[in-house]
């Protein structure tokens, strides 16, 4: 209690009872004092507080439970000096001992006023403040009255205001006695201040969350009665078609779908039915459903198995490409005959702008199957193909998975595009997680980490692209079918830009067949200054481009103007000046300089190997961005070549005098591989002894420091390289005469191929003799420099 407060109490000790009987029969004054532990019934002086307040009883009622309800008017603040109460020992009588627990406690007290002599200024501002802190506090804390606000705005005693707002604080025991007991109105301002600052930053506390709990409440209530509201319209409407979980339960049924799967989705079902809709995990659940029976489980589409007709659409579709029409007709005759087979795993291996991508797509078209392509360039995350867990948030399948439910039949032709381009990092290895799925002991039993469920994808014919399979891992590569697509000659070009690439182009840009008329010899002179390619993508560029012009031509002239015929002198008008020279690797007889084969990214090349020798040290220097592999491929060859000098007629101490220079252009390019070996070694005997190499005679080969010439890769990209660039005599390791049934026909019969083991028949085929010498300081027809780099070479 606090002076100036009035309070109803409920009395119930007796010791209580009897001092509001004894202040009723006299002077109705009545001291109010707290105690330490509120827990103890019987309290001594030693357990009560020693500041209190003097009350004057205005009210007794007794109440039938034999409490007694008092209304008290609290007059003054006062302090105890001392407590009488009767005293109990061990040998008290019991009839003492009830008489003294029921006995009245008495105290002397003296009167404990509030200082209020001198109060500043400050005092009574901050008075004023605290006041304000308390209309704030009354304005959050539910449990003090409104009006009390405006009683206590209208006192203007200080003592009254300040007892008066310490009474209404909502604070624990002991802080309301230490209020009671403060000696003076500052101290007591002061106090009061700090505790409502901290009560208030309670309270703000307390509403905010209070706040955010009744909008999240009020949020989920409201989404419900949307959502209540639109069904009831949808019921009005008849679009109701009724309960949304027996439209699922009936789609599941219908897929057919196996055991195992059916008993997981049923139990899916069933704990979605329990979910309230707008829990995450309901949406989850819904998710997983809808995916399950989205997915096709036994739908196939029918095999066209008529192997005349599957022909008649590979040979419409392409041009050339042997070895994978024939594949996919033993295909078609085996499914014929027995009904289904297993997939087969073919990887088309071959350079850009062969057609590896639309030739899938043919094949789907010559199976009557559906077609879906799958990108893995820069793919580096292993739920990509296996699918997020359904932990995640926004997880989804694999794109295995996704792709299988485009196709909606369980027999798709997939394209897995660019295998060679995937990547790895801390997310995991792509490539490895493709084992599964292209591993045809295990692939009818797929695993997605998103489904949890097997999938069987054993029915599907998988077809992967390539460019080069360095870049497939080993284990990968041991599950593919490897059927390599070689670059196109240029009779093949020509075939390809007239039956395809120049009709397409014509009806893109709104041209009939007959408008145009190319004669050949204006593709083949497009060919061999405009591209440089193992495919046609940037033949038919150039070719839309030639088509672009006629087209604004006949806009300009009007349809008069049609046919226009194309001749090889309108080329540089329309395309610009050709990038390329026509001749770009020589065919004369040079010395120091041999013809090499390389493998690069887009196709085979020719590439010139020079060995100059000049004054110096014995040192060999080796220019034109080579790798670590070709320099020690020439280091090789060297120490093979100061081995012989005595039979090449070479003055033994002619390299303690000079230097070796090995350059092979262009030097932008780099450059590496052990096949150059042989072509190292001939330009160096070349440039030593003065003979001249012929120059229609291109090499590859790896040479030993024994002379062993050792079978290389890449034989039909070369052979095709050294055809375009008409080449008319071929060195091959003996290792790689197997490799010759694999060249186009064109190629084997226009080049004469010789199978070597040694050095000695390499310089034999490729030598002059040395009265024939030509000289290698002679001047050479200057070459006009290419407008691109090449792409890297592997020799």
């Amino acid at each position: 209690m606090f002076p100036h407060v009035a309070m109803p109490l409920l009395v119930g000790r007796a010791r209580s009872l009897a001092a509001v009987t004894a202040a009723s029969e006299g002077t109705r004054d009545l001291l109010l004092v707290s105690q330490r532990n509120p827990e103890e019934q019987h309290p001594t002086s030693g357990t009560l507080h020693r500041v209190g307040v003097v009350a004057r009883i205005q009210q007794v009622t007794r109440l039938p439970n034999g409490t007694t309800r008092i209304l008290v008017d609290a007059r003054e603040r006062v302090h105890i000096k001392r407590f009488s109460m009767p005293r109990v020992g061990e040998d008290t009588e019991p009839a003492t001992v009830a008489r003294s627990a029921s006995a009245a406690i008495v105290a002397a007290t003296q009167p404990f006023p509030l200082d209020l002599s001198d109060v500043p200024a400050a005092t009574l501002v901050r008075l004023r403040h605290t006041l304000s802190l308390f209309e704030e506090y009354a304005g959050l804390q539910r449990r003090v009255p409104a009006e009390i606000v405006g009683v206590l705005q209208a006192l203007d005693d200080p003592e009254r205001l300040v007892f008066g707002i310490a009474a209404h604080l909502q604070i624990p025991l002991e802080a309301r006695q230490e209020l009671l007991a403060m000696p003076s109105l500052g101290t007591l301002v002061d106090r009061l201040t700090h505790v409502l600052v901290t009560e208030l930053e309670l309270l703000r506390l307390e509403r905010r969350i209070d706040e955010q709990v009744r909008g999240s409440l009020f949020q989920n209530q409201r989404e419900f009665f949307l959502q209540e509201q639109l069904k009831a319209i949808h019921r009005e409407l008849g679009h109701d078609e009724g309960d949304e979980f027996e439209e699922l339960d009936a789609k599941l049924k219908a897929r057919g779908l196996p055991e195992a799967v059916e008993v997981r989705a049923s139990r899916e079902l069933r704990r979605l039915r329990k979910l309230s809709p707008m829990s995450p995990e309901a949406a989850v659940s819904r998710s997983w459903l809808d995916w399950i029976a989205a997915l096709p489980w036994h739908e196939r589409s029918a095999d066209t198995l008529d192997i005349h007709t599957a022909h008649d659409v590979l040979e419409a579709d392409h041009h050339g490409l042997t070895d994978v029409k024939e594949r996919i007709l033993d295909h078609i005759a085996v499914l014929s005959r027995v009904g289904t087979v297993r997939g087969p795993i073919l990887c088309l291996v071959g350079p850009p702008g062969v057609g590896k991508t639309s030739l899938a797509r043919s094949i789907a078209r010559a199976m009557g199957r559906t077609f879906e392509r799958l990108s893995l360039g820069g793919v580096r995350d292993e739920a990509e193909i296996r699918g997020h867990r359904r932990t995640y948030v926004g997880a989804l399948p694999g794109r295995i998975i996704q792709a299988m439910r485009r196709a909606e039949v369980v027999n798709p032709v997939l394209l897995l595009d660019e295998l060679d381009k995937l990547g790895s990092d801390w997310r995991g290895d792509p490539a490895a997680a493709l084992l599964e799925v292209l591993d045809p002991e295990q692939h009818r039993a797929f695993a997605d980490h998103y489904l949890e469920v097997d999938y069987d994808l054993s029915q599907v014919l998988f077809i992967t692209t390539a460019n080069s399979l360095q870049g497939i891992p080993e284990a990968l590569r041991d599950r593919l079918e490897i059927v390599r697509l070689p670059g196109y000659l240029e009779p093949e070009k020509v075939a390809i830009a007239t039956r395809y690439l120049l009709p397409r182009q014509l009806e893109a840009h709104g041209l009939a067949a007959g408008d145009v008329q190319l004669r050949e010899d204006v593709l083949v002179t497009m060919l061999r200054g405009w591209t440089r390619e193992a495919g046609v993508r940037d033949l038919e560029r150039r070719i839309a481009r030639l088509v672009r012009k006629i087209t604004r031509a006949v806009t300009e002239r009007g349809d008069a103007a049609l046919p226009i015929t194309v001749t090889t002198d309108d080329l540089t008008e329309w395309l610009g000046v050709a990038p390329y020279d026509l001749e770009d690797v020589s065919t004369e007889d040079r010395v120091g300089v041999a013809n090499g084969l390389a493998y690069t990214s887009v196709g085979g090349e020719v590439l010139e190997v020079e060995v100059s020798v000049v004054p110096g040290r014995g040192r060999l220097q080796l220019t034109g961005t080579l790798g670590d592999v070709m320099k020690e491929s020439a280091s090789a060859a060297l120490t093979w070549v100061r081995s012989r000098l005595d039979a090449f007629g070479v003055a033994p101490d002619l390299l303690q005098r000079h230097d070796l220079h090995v350059h092979v252009p262009a030097g932008a390019t780099p450059k590496d591989g052990p096949s150059a070996g042989i072509a190292l070694a001939t330009a160096m005997v070349s440039a030593l002894t003065g003979r001249a190499v012929r120059g229609d005679v291109a090499m590859t080969g790896e040479v030993t420091l024994r002379g062993r010439v050792l079978p290389i890769g890449g034989v039909r990209e070369k052979g095709v390289a050294a055809h375009r660039q008409h080449m008319q005599r071929v060195i091959l390791p003996a290792g790689n005469a197997r490799d010759l049934t694999e060249l186009p026909d064109d190629a084997r019969r226009g080049v004469d191929w010789h199978t070597v083991r040694t050095m000695d028949e390499v310089l034999d085929l490729a030598l002059r003799p040395a009265s024939s010498a030509a000289s290698d300081t002679a001047p050479s027809r200057p070459k006009r420099s290419t407008a691109r780099a090449r792409p890297e070479k592997y020799a």
